[in-house]
Parts: C-alpha cells; sequence; structure tokens
C-alpha cells in the first residue's frame, strides 16, 4: 500500500487557487482515476476535481468552504502497489456486495451524495421542473449529475404526479447549509452586525472567488485610467439598417457590441502593446489576441473568451458573444470556454452606464469598457447636430504600458468605429 497526496490542480491559465463548494466522496470510499471527486469554485469557472489514482479515500485535509492555492494538499489517498489482479478483485467485491444489500439500505447509502447537487444541475432542475428526489444518480455515492438530467429532458418522461410534496421536501432542506454557516459571520467580521430585519448573506462560492480575485487585482496592479469619446452616428445607422435582415437570416441579433469587439481586436493587432500580461521580472505580450467579455448571471460574473478574435467577422463575434452569453446564464461555460484571455471588453453600456472605471482582469494588462450609445448636440461644421455618441473608457496596468501607447491606441479604436458604415463596413 502507498499513500499519496492529490493536491489543486491547475484549472484555468490565470486561476491560482479555487475554494472547495462540495466533497463527492468521503472516507473510506474506493474511487478510480478520473473520477470526480470533489466541486471546486474558482473566479473563473465551476469545475470538478478528477481523482490522480485509483484507490481509497484516506483522509480529507481541506474541508468545504476552504480555499486552496493550486497545488496545495486536498486529501490523501491509499493506492495499491500490487498486482493487477488484486486492484480487480476488489471493485467486484464491493458491487457482489451492493447487490446483496436490500433497496433500502442503497438508499440510506446513497442519501449523502444524493444531496451533493451543482449548481448546474439545480439549474437545469428549476428549469425543467425536476424533482430531484425522483432522480436516481449516476455518479459517485447516488450522486446527480448533469447529464442525468439531460438524459430525463431528452426523453421527455419526467415525472410529475409526486412533483409538488417532494419538491416541498427538496426545499425545506436546502436552506440547511446557509443557515449552518450564519452564525459564522459575525466571529469572522466583528466590525459589522446585524440587525433584526437584516438580511446575512454568506459570501461564498464565485462571490467569494470574485471578490478575492478582484481585491488581488486593485492591490498588486497600479491602475490608471482614460477616456475617448466617439462618434458612432454612421455606425448606428448602418447596424440600424441591416439588424432586421440579419436576425431573419442568422436566428441571432447583431449586437452593437459586436462592432465594438471587432474595433479593438483590430486596434490590438495594430498596438500588441495592450495585448500583453505583467510576470514579475518580464512582460509577456501574447500571440493571439482572444478578449474575454464579462457575462454576469444572478449574482454571478463570468469572463469567457472570443479566441482569435482578429480573425473573426463582425458576424462571428457577434455569434460568439450570443453562444457565450447563453452558455453562462445556463450554467454549461467550460474550462476551455474561460481560459487564454488576452484583453477584456466589457458592455457597461448595456446597464445605461455613459462613465465608469473597470477593474482589470489579472493577470492582463487592461479592460476596455463600452458605455452607452447617447444623442448629444455636437458641434459640426459650424452649427450643432444630434449625434449618436459614446465613451470608451480604458484601465491599464501602469507597470506594462504608459498614456502615450494606451492614448494612441484609443484614437485608433476611436477611428475604426467612427469610419464604420455601409460603404466601408463587412459583416460577413
Amino acid at each position: 500500500m502507498a499513500v499519496e497526496k492529490v493536491t489543486m490542480p491547475q484549472l484555468g491559465e490565470s486561476v491560482t487557487e479555487g475554494t472547495i463548494s462540495s466533497w463527492l466522496v468521503q472516507v473510506g470510499d474506493q474511487v478510480n482515476k478520473y473520477d470526480p471527486i470533489a466541486e471546486v469554485m474558482t473566479d473563473k469557472v465551476n469545475a470538478e476535481v478528477p481523482s490522480s489514482f485509483t484507490g481509497t479515500i484516506k483522509e480529507l485535509v481541506a474541508q468545504e468552504g476552504d480555499t486552496i492555492e493550486v497545488g496545495g494538499l486536498i486529501c490523501y489517498m491509499e493506492t495499491e502497489g500490487g498486482s493487477s489482479e488484486e486492484s480487480g478483485e476488489q471493485p467486484s467485491t464491493s458491487t457482489e456486495k451492493e447487490e446483496s444489500t436490500t433497496s433500502s439500505e442503497q438508499s440510506d447509502e446513497d442519501q449523502p451524495m444524493k444531496k451533493r447537487y451543482s449548481p448546474a444541475v439545480l439549474k437545469l432542475a428549476q428549469e425543467n421542473d425536476i424533482d430531484l428526489n425522483q432522480v436516481n444518480g449516476s455518479g459517485k455515492g447516488g450522486r446527480i449529475t448533469r447529464k442525468d438530467l439531460e438524459k430525463i429532458i431528452e426523453s421527455g418522461e419526467i415525472p410529475q404526479a409526486e412533483e409538488a410534496p417532494k419538491a416541498e421536501s427538496a426545499q425545506s432542506e436546502q436552506p440547511a447549509a446557509p443557515a449552518q454557516q450564519a452564525p459564522k459571520a459575525p466571529s469572522s467580521q466583528p466590525a459589522a452586525s446585524a440587525q433584526p430585519g437584516d438580511v446575512e448573506i454568506p459570501v461564498s462560492g464565485v462571490r467569494k472567488a470574485i471578490a478575492q480575485n478582484m481585491v488581488k487585482s486593485k492591490t498588486e496592479i497600479p491602475h490608471a485610467w482614460m477616456t475617448v469619446e466617439v462618434d458612432v452616428t454612421n455606425l448606428v445607422k448602418f447596424r440600424d439598417s441591416k439588424k432586421n435582415e440579419f436576425k431573419q437570416q442568422e436566428g441571432y441579433s447583431l449586437t452593437y457590441f459586436a462592432f465594438f469587439v471587432k474595433a479593438v481586436a483590430q486596434a490590438l493587432k495594430e498596438y500588441p502593446q495592450l495585448n500583453s500580461m505583467w510576470a514579475g521580472d518580464k512582460i509577456i505580450q501574447k500571440k493571439d489576441i482572444n478578449l474575454s467579455i464579462a457575462v454576469a448571471s444572478d449574482d454571478q460574473l463570468f469572463v469567457p473568451v472570443i479566441k482569435h478574435a482578429d480573425d473573426k467577422s463582425v458576424k462571428g463575434i457577434a455569434k460568439d458573444v450570443v453562444e457565450l452569453a447563453t452558455k453562462a446564464r445556463d450554467g454549461k461555460l467550460t474550462n476551455d470556454d474561460m481560459q487564454g484571455g488576452t484583453f477584456t471588453v466589457n458592455n457597461t453600456g448595456s446597464f445605461g452606464s455613459v462613465q465608469s472605471m473597470g477593474v482589470i482582469n489579472h493577470p492582463q494588462a487592461a479592460i476596455l469598457q463600452v458605455e452607452s450609445i447617447v444623442k448629444r448636440p455636437v458641434y459640426i461644421d459650424g452649427m450643432f447636430a444630434p449625434r449618436d455618441m459614446v465613451n470608451l473608457c480604458l484601465s491599464l496596468d501602469h507597470r506594462v504600458l504608459d498614456g502615450l501607447i494606451c492614448g494612441n491606441f484609443l484614437q485608433r479604436v476611436k477611428e475604426i468605429l467612427e469610419n464604420m458604415s455601409e460603404e466601408n463596413t463587412s459583416i460577413y
């Protein structure tokens, strides 16, 4: 027998730590290599940690809610160094024992793992009115996986007769976890105390990861800011004349944001210094232009990536934006969707904002806020005229970038956008 260490894996290119949201195994459980053993939340994505070995869980070192650095110890596993015959006999023996037990005994054993629902499972269940108490999970210890629910949805055989009473019991059980966490809040932050009528919201999961990453970004990166005003009157006319035809042909919307992302990607090719990252004793200028876009879902913020944005048309970018936003809201973003971002474009204008300063997405060197397009009187050729204007607000890492290069970059984005029109811009 040998005791092996299982450590926190690298769950993304810039991810440095992860929070154990739930263990999918218990001490004494036998697992195969690559079986999921824990669910982890980072500031980028929710993911399952696969087992690095085949063996038995000996000790869970990290507790649920603990934040562990990449490479940090999370548990110990006991592996067999003997013959393959010995390792092959044990699973069959355990299977025979399971088959010999009564169905009620199996239910009791499965119950603790069955109720460890991932955010994706909960979301699918709610959207499709699936009572999780009636679902037999195929995961470890009877745990219900997203694939289990997808099979039920595809089959169309969603049990409805017993949904109402079981849904009530499921809802009554779920608040148990926050209730146990609530008393910890006063001791961890004694300066803030809840008064009668206040609502205590435990900071955990994705919200906790976002908070930690924002603190890291603001404390490590010396932020500087710049803003330019852009006249997008011609772009607005062009997009408005094409949006209905585009929607009918393609099945998704032609948004202003797609044009802004296209302009940024083009400018980054001409000013690659902004497509860089700080790496301690050096600056890494990235070859690929992979644009991160901020997507909000309830109280969670995700930053999926449009890969090779400089090689894509406005149509291709619009399609990527729609697909990534839909996956984020449905809880279906993958690690690959979140990795590789080199520069962030944030569509703050969708909220009606006209000026904001973004916090840089560590370890990138800059983030551009695209604000709301508003009509304003502008003095042109000796007279005032109504024009469609938008502010572009750039936050930059002053270790990597200076005002001159960033000013030139913003002026180039401005020039590209102001020249976008039906005469000289192709959507396809």
